[in-house]
């Protein structure tokens, strides 16, 4: 509900055009009959207490509980979702994922989940993915697919390889016969080494000359009686003798020069035969595990190529896996050759079923993690992980859309870019710096994708999706339109009792009696707001049930049963009524002015919702209107005040249409009045008390008092018909609780719209004190029906003239505002006069 309207003229024509047959009746001192002069009309008919509640009779299920009944993973009530779910998992064409569109608490999420796992728990399972190290450019690793399941076949293989090779080559080089080859190698090197030093060294014996071992490595040096020359007995020799010292010494050590080359060579040679011996004792002992390997992996390309890159690496790196010389240990990293399992789909029965909570783009997309090694901030494609994108391909990933546009939408992009490039790639985000990572970083081999994408939201993401967002149009084809209500059928019944038996298996809640369930089924009524509807906000009657089994067992019952329902619904309502109670009390203490009793002029209850969350609750307010001569119009206060919405301004000015379609056919509309919600010191907005401003401003206007103990709800149109309005159940309930505080006096009750009877769904003690005749309840189709009781005056139907019947309210309403125009002229009138003497 909700009040703005602004200041309005509704008319301002001089009486001197008017064509109207009330023309003769333009005299001052109009009297206005009073309350008692008029006649009073018979009030309708009040609704029985069969037609406020819907009952749900127990003899209709055939189970004693709900332990009898099969539990289900149908998709409840939603007929035409469930149709466009059906064809949008069907249909393989590109750009055919599914938007379930529907109100939060429809179960959307939990039953498109189990829906999916039925019907692909058949089908074949995906490949697995793994990343395995990539010799050739170690930045990129690649990407093999297996066979679901053998992902961690092949992971575990390899570990078993690798441990079989590190225990068998360090055994191989260990042997007596590879010792021997390798020293007969080494003792034939040196023994044509000694074997050229000691030719050159002979030869420079004969000469005067020795090789002498320095830091720097052997040289030629002159040595006298065994030890070598020092520099300065050099240089105390003659100079012819010194010069010739020093060509002999030039010789040689060309000579030594030459020598050590050949050996250099020599050794050059020997290494490449230990080389060579190496390789073939590391082929001999890799041969028979590596085709062992090759012989699993067959119809494998990949993996067979993956495995010869392996083996080549393992001979190219053959010191990794031969014994150190000095005994000691040695940490060699040897994870280059593991394989990274990313999707694992060894336990999936049919295709994956992926809900993604948390849609971030990591979440989503995977993440490459680094570690510090030394201080040093590195990482290998073993650090690679997956996200739910990987996991789901092959099959579905659930997500809600509202989740997935957070964080500036960059995973909503990314996904995009994902679906129309059909690769999933693992990278840094679009919003990450990648000099922020102080290491290199790694761009593994995308994966060809193959995913049906369900995005779960709510109309307004979906049409606001629709238009702004192009790519949206052409990837998300399928709407799966989710509806929060269904017919009340007698299926429909039977599929609560099968949901409420699910949910009991499937959390372990105490099986539910027939009258509890008809309990629960009478609560999806009320969701619904309508006798013959039933909610689908299964998550809502979810929580009913584990709160019910709770009061169950707290009650020391193994069954619950329609008390335990509704001691549920009672201590759900006390935790959150507080401020209901609170707002009563000021009512019943005088805090806050609502009348139940007696009838004043100008003065109807209204009605109004107010939802504190969990808690929703009518509260009366008392709508006041003023009428006095003047051209201002009707004047609303919280509009001027600005405290109200565009819907109530629109509804203030419905029941404007309204008066001057009645009253100002054959006569301006001129007049002035102000309406008002007393004590609002908050924004309202809605048009559902329109209805009740216009009985307020006929009661002022015909000077007729409005019965006080009578509540009033409903928008109205400009032709006086009173239209539906939303919580009609809790306004009733609303105003029935203040009255009951009071003492309830068999005149009190609420006027709804008509059209909203089969929305009711009262509580118990509201239909008792109905059928005690305590309280009622009258369906109004018309304002006439409407002031008819709040005044106990015929409303009155008009001649062919145009005229009503004398006594009528209408009568009176057209008899007043034709005063007010004419005493507003004739004050015009003698103003004018007094202005035109004074000149």
């Amino acid at each position: 509900m909700s009040l703005q309207v602004a200041s309005i003229r509704l008319a301002n024509l001089p009486l001197a055009n008017l064509q109207t047959p009330f023309a003769t009746c333009l005299y001052t001192g109009v009297r206005f009959p009073t309350f008692d002069t008029l006649e009073k009309v018979m009030p309708l008919d009040t609704l029985p207490p069969e037609k406020l509640r819907f009952t749900c009779d127990p003899q209709t299920f055939a189970f004693e509980t709900t332990a009898d009944l099969p539990a289900t993973t149908a998709i409840i009530g939603q007929p035409r979702g469930l149709r466009a779910i059906e064809f949008g998992i069907s249909i393989q064409s590109e750009g055919y994922n599914i938007f379930i569109m529907g109100p939060v608490g429809t179960g959307r999420t939990t039953a498109i989940e189990r829906f999916l796992q039925e019907r692909t728990r058949t089908h074949p399972v995906p490949k697995d993915w793994v990343y395995v190290n990539n010799f050739r450019t170690p930045h990129q690793p690649r990407a093999i697919d297996l066979p679901a399941g053998e992902g961690t076949v092949l992971q575990a293989r390899m570990s078993r390889l690798i441990a079989t090779l590190s225990h068998d080559l360090p055994q191989a080089f260990d042997t007596e016969v590879y010792e021997q080859a390798v020293a007969g190698v080494r003792q034939e090197f040196e023994a044509q080494q000694n074997e050229m030093l000691r030719a050159l060294q002979e030869t420079a014996v004969a000469q005067g000359f020795d090789l002498v071992n320095t830091p720097s490595g052997l040289v030629v040096a002159p040595v006298r009686d065994g030890e070598p020359l020092p520099p300065q007995a050099i240089q105390q020799l003659e100079a012819n003798e010194r010069q010739s010292l020093m060509q002999q010494q030039e010789v040689l050590s060309d000579k030594l020069d030459d020598v050590l080359a050949q050996i250099r060579q020599l050794e050059m040679a020997a290494r490449r035969r230990v080389a060579e011996i190496d390789r073939d004792v590391t082929e001999s002992t890799i041969q028979h595990p590596f085709a062992h390997m090759r012989e699993q992996y067959q119809e494998q390309e990949e993996v067979l190529l993956y495995l010869e890159e392996v083996r080549q690496d393992v001979l190219n790196q053959i010191d990794d896996f031969a014994p150190p010389e000095d005994d000691g240990e040695r940490d060699i990293d040897l994870r280059r050759y593991e394989v990274n399992v990313l999707v694992d789909n060894s336990k999936e029965e049919g295709m994956p079923v992926i809900v993604e909570q948390n849609p971030t783009y990591y979440n989503l997309f995977g993440r490459i993690e680094y570690e510090m090694v030394s201080g040093v901030v590195q990482t290998d494609f073993t650090n690679i992980k997956c996200g739910s994108i990987h996991r789901a391909n092959g099959g579905y990933l659930i997500m809600d859309a509202a989740d997935l546009l957070q964080d500036g939408g960059e995973a909503w992009e990314a996904l995009k870019r994902t679906l129309k490039a059909h690769e999933a790639r693992i990278q840094l985000a679009a919003t990450m710096d990648a000099s922020q990572v102080l290491a290199k970083s790694l761009s593994p081999e995308p994966i060809p994708l193959n995913v049906k994408i369900v995005l779960v939201g709510n109309p307004a993401i979906y049409y606001m999706l629709y238009e702004q967002d192009e790519d949206f149009r052409t990837l998300f084809k399928v709407r799966a339109d989710f509806d929060v209500i269904m017919p009340y059928t007698p299926e429909n019944v039977q599929a609560y009792a099968t949901f409420v038996a699910t949910r009991c298996q499937e959390e372990g809640l105490l099986p539910f009696g027939r009258t509890a369930v008809a309990k629960v089924v009478e609560f999806g009524t009320r969701l619904a707001e309508h006798q013959q509807k039933l909610t689908t906000r299964f998550g809502a009657v979810a929580d009913l049930l584990r709160e019910a089994s709770f009061w169950a067992g707290y009650h020391g019952s193994s069954t619950v049963e329609a008390a335990d329902v509704q001691t549920a619904l009672t201590e759900r309502e006390h935790r959150a009524n507080r401020m209901e109670e609170e707002a009563r009390e000021d009512m019943l203490e005088g805090l806050i002015f609502i009348a139940t009793e007696g009838d004043v002029i100008g003065q109807v209850n209204g009605l109004s919702v107010l939802d504190t969350g969990e808690h929703a609750f009518g509260q009366p307010g008392r709508i006041t209107a003023r009428t006095y001569m003047g051209e201002s119009g009707v004047v609303h206060i919280e509009r001027e005040t600005d405290m109200s919405g565009p819907i109530h301004q629109k509804g203030v000015y419905t029941l404007i249409g309204y008066l001057g379609g009645t009253y100002a056919q054959h006569q301006p509309l001129t007049l002035a009045a102000s309406l008002t919600f007393e004590q609002t010191y908050s924004g309202v907005d809605g048009d559902s008390a329109s209805s009740t401003e216009l009985y307020a401003l006929l009661s002022s206007l015909s000077d007729l008092p409005v019965h006080q103990g009578r509540a009033v709800t409903g928008s109205v149109n400009q032709r006086g018909e009173i239209q539906p309005i939303g919580g009609v159940n809790e306004k009733i309930e609303g105003f029935f609780r203040l009255c009951e505080a009071r003492g309830l006096t068999g005149e009190q009750g609420v006027l709804i719209p008509a059209s909203n009877a089969v929305h009711l769904m009262l509580h118990e003690d509201v239909v008792t004190a109905v059928a005690a005749n305590q309280f009622h309840i009258w369906p109004v189709r018309t304002i006439d029906e409407g002031i008819e009781l709040l005044t106990g005056t015929p409303a009155g139907q008009p001649h062919a003239d145009g005229t009503y019947p004398k006594g009528t309210v209408h009568e009176v309403v057209h008899r007043r505002l034709l005063a007010l125009a004419q005493e507003l002229k004739s004050f015009g009138d003698d103003e004018e006069e007094s202005e035109e003497e004074e000149l």
